[in-house]
């Protein structure tokens, strides 16, 4: 595969030969490339939380009555019970005291909010939530309006951020768990690589599913994917990066007997 020569430009890490030239790039291109990734990942989540979930919210905000509140672990409802508050593609919220099953959505996720407990319906079934009983919510529109529009931009901000700098430790700690898979398969290739450019490569190789994530949850938003179809691409975008790894190293030169080095030597 190293037919063509070796890659000697770090610019691309879409290709298996893209990825191989992280191997020798520097860390600073590395940390460029990285944080365009997370940029964007994180550009599609607050996307996908403004976009689909937060008018749903909205909307159930100011379907809540004057009077109401979750208290002592109990729901204080004052309106018509079963109740559909807001729905859209992704979420629907009401209130269903009783949770009688009469109150059903065709959102991918349904919360029910009954009398003692939160029910969140979603592809795996129905999961209940009882309420803390050592605070207060409120359930009405006069208190949740004002809260709500207070705290859903520094919610969106600190999601962007959360996802960022999240998503960088995460591919940081799986480059440190992988590169020594990385390492092997170049070592019994008889490739020219030792620890920190593998931990470089297995880095890159990271970035293909990134992206392929960051597109799934677009799609997902569009109602281009349905939900079943969303969760198959997040076991692809981990399959995918397997799938770099394991080929970008046959992208490198071969290491001539003679000029084995020690692996934890840099170049």
């Amino acid at each position: 595969m190293s037919s063509l020569g070796e890659p000697s430009f770090a610019w691309e890490p879409f290709t298996p030969r893209g990825v191989a030239a992280f191997a020798r790039a520097s860390l600073e291109r590395l940390l460029v490339v990285q944080g365009v990734f997370a940029l964007l990942a994180a550009g599609a989540v607050v996307w996908i939380l403004s976009d689909g979930i937060f008018p749903v919210i909205s909307t159930a905000v100011e379907a809540l009555p004057d009077r109401g509140f979750i208290r002592a672990g109990k729901l204080e409802w004052t309106d018509d019970s079963p109740q559909m508050l807001a729905e859209g593609k992704i979420l629907a919220l009401g209130v269903n005291l009783n949770h009688n099953g009469t109150l059903r959505s065709p959102a991918d996720f349904q919360f029910e909010f009954g009398r003692d407990s939160l029910w969140v319906y979603s592809l795996f079934g129905v999961a209940e939530f009882p309420y803390p009983t050592g605070y207060i919510f409120a359930a009405n529109r006069h208190d949740a309006r004002p809260a709500w529009g207070a705290w859903a931009p520094e919610i969106l901000a600190l999601t962007a951020i959360g996802a960022f700098f999240g998503l960088l430790l995460v591919w940081w700690a799986l480059a440190t768990l992988y590169f020594v898979p990385v390492w092997l398969i170049g070592f019994f290739a008889n490739r020219n690589m030792n620890f920190w450019s593998s931990w470089k490569l297995a880095g890159a190789a990271l970035m293909p599913g990134a992206a392929l994530m960051t597109l799934a949850i677009f799609l997902y938003d569009l109602a281009a994917f349905d939900l079943i179809q969303f969760y198959f691409a997040v076991g692809m975008h981990l399959v995918v990066g397997w799938i770099y790894l394991f080929v970008s190293p046959m992208f490198l030169n071969r290491d001539e007997p003679a000029a084995k080095k020690n692996p934890f030597a840099d170049h």
